[in-house]
């Protein structure tokens, strides 16, 4: 399989073909014919938290069978099934797109979170990265200290500018007290982070005002330390950091 890779100091985007959409893509195309942008099922892009037809599909067990046990459900509420939806191309997890007016959601520049824009100002392209852990992946990942499996599956948002990569950006789900919030993880384009941000911690609140962020600045996405108390609020933030810079690096670092 070609990788993504780098090139001396710089990133590169190479021309590769890697498995380039998550599993509910894959099963959506298959069963709709065509490949659907993040925000069919969450509310902000690829890595945010699930819309109404993202749960839906959640619940109807994520797999080929659950669109169908969902078509005649409504999950936007916009007075379509979302099977209707689905077939007219329009977005079935989105109240602002039906079939009579589907919108820009299948366009590439919409499919960006306001997060990643926001931390990259001035940047207008990006490239999109979705893939799936490989079982090689997932060992390098744990030779590094990060238990991740293909249930991780992301997109890795490349921002590009003068027609070279600038960096990355994940978005990635954490966890406390079993209570769900997101991260946003950025970047340089030696994998360096450069900054981590909250961007929906609405569940846990304690997250936003948490004084840990700031520390990340300057490691390497493979050298995240693990977390000192995995069962505070501070220790879900780090390890949620720790596995997407493994993510990253897994992914994007050749050995």
């Amino acid at each position: 399989m070609h990788r993504y890779s780098w090139a001396g100091l710089a990133l590169l985007l190479a021309a590769a073909q890697v498995q380039a959409e998550p599993a509910f893509a894959r099963l959506y195309k298959g069963k709709y014919g065509y490949a659907p942008s993040c925000n069919a099922c969450h509310k902000d892009g690829g890595g945010s938290p699930l819309n109404a037809y993202g749960e839906a599909f959640k619940n109807a067990r994520m797999n080929a069978a659950a669109f169908d046990a969902i078509a005649a459900q409504d999950s936007d509420g916009d007075g379509f099934p979302n099977g209707e939806e689905a077939r007219a191309q329009a977005n079935p997890g989105s109240a602002r797109s039906t079939p009579k007016n589907k919108g820009d959601w299948l366009d590439t520049a919409n499919l960006i979170p306001k997060e990643v824009q926001k931390a990259w100002p001035g940047i207008t392209s990006y490239k999109p990265l979705d893939a799936v852990l490989t079982a090689k992946e997932i060992a390098r990942a744990q030779a590094l200290g990060v238990t991740v499996s293909a249930k991780d599956e992301n997109t890795i948002y490349v921002p590009i500018r003068d027609g070279k990569a600038a960096g990355t950006a994940i978005i990635v789900p954490a966890e406390y007290k079993a209570k769900p919030f997101f991260l946003l993880v950025v970047t340089d384009p030696k994998l360096v982070i450069t900054q981590v941000l909250p961007v929906n911690t609405k569940n846990v609140p304690e997250a936003a005002r948490s004084g840990v962020y700031a520390g990340f600045k300057g490691a390497n996405a493979a050298q995240v330390p693990a977390p000192k108390d995995a069962a505070s609020v501070d220790g879900a933030i780090t390890a949620a950091v720790k596995k997407a810079g493994a993510i990253l690096y897994v992914r994007l670092k050749q050995e």
